[in-house]
């Protein structure tokens, strides 16, 4: 039996015009105004990629636009070929919601050549603060997606911790690919790209524990044509495989779907907390250190144990901040999950 799990958003009807094209029926907005904010999205779903232990699809969520991505990647397909020859460009336009895709790449591509650049400054200069702000961020989101998730059921349960122990352990059980070739490149593009679809699985830490997320990272800096082709088609690969089982998840199990990503979520946050110390590591082949084991502290003990200043003033604020963030920008009332796939108040 489906899962459907919460109640249907009010005053929201969608419909599909011909080929499926993603129509709302209600809360419209100025087509300039919404790619203009789809375009901020995805700047800050590139920044938050770019952090080991952030998921893009938590901002996503945060955001409100995660089903509606799912379900837009899903449609690139056969199936749209076929939309195209009954209905031309402007029903395959409709049909793959590019009016929404494009912004949210256009977004994501100039976060990972501006804003990427000084995450990755804070991260080497500032990293208890940052981490401290996606703490907040991250715990604030384990909410709101329970939230969409409605009320609770026992059988939630399972999937609750399913999604914990594979976000705890996943890192863990992946291979150092830091020595192999194209091939392997190519497999690390695809299993990031599908953690990045993930809220609570960070591709970004996924590429850490591989030992590839330093020469990615650096290709893309580079402009290294050869590294991205191959890397992207991984990607590629990934990205049209995996969102299909996310959205035929999302469609008929809703509520368990929900509870598993919530599960993700929190575990993710020992990577995140700022007041720890590395117990043990491994060197990748680009001599960067990969994290085996941490211990947690207490701001208290933080200094006394490591030497380190705690900022615990600085850093419970943005502790703070990234829950008022979460707060703001995250959906006010959850989707409706009664409504069919692509229906779901998705405009074209």
């Amino acid at each position: 039996m489906a899962d459907t799990g919460t109640p249907s958003r009010p005053g929201v009807r969608s419909s599909t015009s011909r080929g499926g094209a993603f129509r709302a029926t209600a809360g419209r907005s100025h087509p300039l105004k919404r790619s203009v904010t789809t375009v901020l999205k995805g700047m800050g779903m590139g920044a938050a990629d770019a952090v080991p232990g952030v998921s893009g699809g938590t901002i996503a969520l945060i955001v409100g636009i995660y089903e509606e991505l799912i379900e837009t990647i899903r449609r690139f397909g056969p199936g749209a070929l076929g939309v195209w020859r009954e209905g031309g460009l402007g029903a395959l336009i409709g049909y793959l919601n590019l009016r929404f895709l494009l912004p949210l790449v256009l977004g994501i591509g100039i976060s990972l050549v501006t804003i990427a650049h000084l995450v990755t400054w804070l991260m080497a200069h500032h990293a208890l603060l940052l981490n401290a702000f996606f703490f907040g961020l991250v715990l604030a989101s384990a909410w709101m997606v329970m939230r969409q998730a409605g009320a609770w059921h026992w059988r939630y349960l399972l999937p609750l911790l399913m999604g914990l122990v594979v976000a705890v352990y996943l890192p863990q059980l992946l291979p150092d690919m830091s020595q192999a070739g194209n091939f392997t490149l190519f497999c690390a593009g695809a299993i990031a790209i599908s953690a990045m679809l993930l809220p609570g699985v960070s591709g970004s830490f996924l590429l850490l524990v591989m030992g590839l997320y330093g020469t990615v990272m650096s290709g893309v800096k580079s402009f290294d044509l050869g590294l991205i082709g191959i890397f992207g088609a991984g990607c590629l690969v990934g990205l049209l495989t995996f969102s299909r089982l996310l959205s035929w998840l999302l469609r008929h199990y809703h509520g368990m779907t929900m509870m598993t990503i919530v599960g993700f979520i929190l575990g993710s946050l020992p990577q995140l907390w700022p007041w720890r110390q590395m117990m043990s590591y491994r060197l990748a082949a680009d001599g960067q250190q990969v994290a085996l084991s941490y211990r947690y502290l207490m701001p208290a003990d933080f200094t006394a144990v490591t030497g380190e200043p705690s900022q615990w003033l600085a850093a419970s604020s943005l502790i703070v901040l990234g829950v008022v963030v979460v707060m703001c920008l995250g959906e006010r009332k959850p989707s409706d999950p009664h409504a069919p796939s692509g229906k779901k108040g998705f405009s074209s």
